[in-house]
């Protein structure tokens, strides 16, 4: 057998194993080989490079037959090949056989055309291959790695996140973390070189801000003093309209302590801006160009401009804040159609203040489950969302024949009504709940999507992922009842401004004021948020002291500022963690973080937190207390 006419079935079988998909990551710059000892990535070889002699690096990826082998780095695959009729002083077909997978080499050799019925069209490098000179094994890797990281493994996540430097060096986290750095890229061209924004960094210690998420707080040297991390530089962006850095922006890391939170981390990454002299619709405009300006070329265009929903027609349509608009299933008020329905439930509901019946028809939903899958999202409605009443299922067999236990009790001029209201024919599937109109809405909403994630399993498509369904909410509330219901807290944050036609309901009536806070929403998840400022002192001081009853006294730095010749301002964040991970079609914003903690917020990588000597513990003048004692 020469060295070029090996085995057809074992290269078929190579290039079919081989990671083509790193070769999709587009690149900004054709230098990747720059201040490198190598000649050319493992992705980049072609035809037009036959006969050239090349320098490889890479991770040995598979091994066959002991004389061939694909070679990996980060751009992609190459198959190696070392001669079987060598020169006695050429050790290549020995090393070959002998190294381990996924350890580091370096390659010398010649491109050569494979063989006719050996060419694989589905990969980059698949018309060639290089004939090895001379292997040199940089680091051989250890036999019992914990797993081979090959994009078809299925590895369980905390496995992953354990040895996260293997997981980095597959196809999936190699892309989605280089596209998350184009991104980076060409946010800062746009903002920096094309419109003028000035990147500043912010401190990471600071101090305790009133209301909002729980802060993690970083012990001092200095007895019963401690820093705070920052939740968002809030203060200090407003501080830098108030000094006159009249566009600001940075990609700022921010923390929250939020415990076991689906799908949070507790360190994150904001693209934070501020802007003076701006209003809610150019920040708007200044958001939608930024975004078309760094749009990946792989994804679908985006269409401007992005579509706008009040908060109220949210929650009343879609039963979130965050409605995914990709797909029908809205909620409707059937309350007044359900007054004198005959059913018992629905009309004591209807008599308590704000009392609502909400109704969300699952077209033709009927024919594609079956009754586990009803039973499932009735028990859902109860345990997850912990609904007392849950929800209520109509199925329609036909227009006369409705399956439910309320189908009979239903008054014929009421169930007409219904009919007619949610366009109901034969194979739908309808959902009813009653209860406090905030809480009933929010059910629904949930109960939507719940629908969707179980027709989608049964094949039916209601959201197609390349969509971008871009959506600004906004008119929020500016207050909402805090959790106990004893007080008020802020909807967005206490910098947020009141809305302008709004502005005397403050000292009256608080609750019934919107806002000029605004969310972004992609495909159904909050990718941004923000709002106009406060710039008056003498309103940032009320809505602190009066109406969410906090000491202002913390805030005196900023309360003097603003008398100090504030400009008007606003300005967002986009939590580009998440952002990215819609980008990228990822399930989890794990998939697009390096190194992120785990559900419950450990490094299960390096163990962290970790405990403290008692020595180590006295420099900062605390003790802690054994988990026993507070269990007592």
């Amino acid at each position: 057998m020469n060295s070029t006419g090996h085995l057809t079935k074992l290269g078929r079988y190579l290039l079919r194993r081989g990671s083509c998909t790193r070769t999709k990551i587009r690149f900004a710059s054709d230098h990747v080989n720059s201040f490198s000892q190598r000649s050319h990535t493992c992705g980049e070889l072609r035809s037009s490079h036959i006969d050239n002699t090349v320098v490889l690096y890479g991770w040995v990826q598979h091994k066959r037959f002991n004389f061939m082998m694909t070679l990996k780095d980060s751009y992609g695959v190459t198959q190696i090949i070392a001669p079987q009729d060598q020169d006695p002083d050429n050790a290549s077909l020995s090393v070959l056989s002998n190294v381990r997978m996924e350890s580091v080499v370096k390659v010398t050799g010649k491109v050569k055309p494979r063989p006719a019925d050996q060419i694989n069209k589905g990969m980059p490098t698949g018309d060639i291959e290089v004939l090895a000179d001379k292997i040199e094994v940089l680091n051989d890797c250890k036999e019992d790695l914990p797993y081979q990281p090959r994009d078809y493994n299925k590895v369980k996540e905390n496995l992953r996140m354990q040895f996260r430097y293997l997981d980095i060096r597959t196809s999936r986290m190699q892309q989605n973390l280089r596209l998350r750095s184009q991104v980076v890229m060409k946010m800062r061209e746009f903002l920096c070189n094309k419109h003028g924004f000035v990147e500043v960094e912010t401190p990471t210690l600071f101090r305790r801000t009133p209301g909002g998420a729980r802060e993690f707080v970083v012990p001092t040297r200095h007895p019963e003093k401690f820093y705070c991390l920052p939740q968002s530089p809030q203060q200090f962006k407003q501080l830098l309209m108030i000094g006159g850095i009249d566009r600001y922006f940075q990609f700022a890391r921010c923390y929250r302590d939020e415990g076991s939170r689906p799908d949070r981390q507790p360190e994150f990454t904001q693209v934070d801006l501020e802007l003076s002299f701006v209003t809610r619709e150019d920040v708007y405009k200044l958001i939608e160009e930024m975004l078309q300006y760094s749009w990946p070329e792989t994804r679908k265009e985006l269409t401007f401009p992005f579509q706008r929903m009040s908060y109220k027609y949210a929650l009343a349509k879609y039963g979130t804040d965050k409605p995914d608009i990709r797909f029908g299933f809205q909620l409707h008020n059937v309350s007044n159609i359900c007054q004198n329905s005959g059913i018992k439930v629905f009309e004591d509901v209807l008599c308590e203040n704000n009392g609502t019946v909400q109704a969300i028809n699952l077209k033709q939903a009927l024919t594609h489950l079956k009754r586990k899958d009803i039973e499932e999202l009735q028990t859902t409605a109860k345990t997850k969302y912990k609904s007392e009443h849950g929800v209520i299922v109509v199925k329609i067999k036909d227009l006369d024949t409705w399956q439910s236990p309320i189908a009979k009790l239903f008054k014929k001029e009421s169930r007409d009504q219904l009919v007619k209201k949610l366009d109901i024919v034969a194979g739908d599937l309808v959902l009813l709940a009653a209860g406090q109109y905030e809480e009933t809405c929010m059910l629904l909403g949930n109960m939507r999507l719940e629908a969707a994630n179980l027709l989608e399993t049964k094949g039916i498509q209601l959201r197609d992922p390349a969509s971008n369904a871009f959506l600004w909410v906004e008119d929020f509330p500016l207050f909402l009842p805090n959790d106990d219901n004893t007080g008020l807290e802020s909807a967005h944050h206490p910098f947020t401004a009141p809305h302008p036609d709004d502005l005397d309901k403050i000292y009256s009536h608080p609750t019934k004021v919107r806002s000029l806070h605004y969310d972004l929403v992609y495909n159904g998840a909050e990718i941004a948020g923000g709002s106009i400022r406060i710039h008056d002192a003498n309103l940032q001081k009320y809505v602190l002291d009066t109406i969410l009853q906090e000491d202002s006294s913390t805030l005196n730095h900023l309360t003097e500022a603003l008398k100090s010749g504030a400009p008007p301002h606003g300005g967002i964040a986009i939590g580009f963690d998440r952002f990215i991970a819609e980008l990228c079609n990822a399930t989890s914003i794990r998939d697009v973080i390096a190194f992120p903690k785990t559900f419950e917020g450990y490094d299960a990588m390096s163990g962290a937190p970790a405990k403290l000597t008692n020595q180590e513990l006295a420099h900062y003048h605390i003790t802690t207390i054994p988990k026993k004692s507070l269990d007592k």
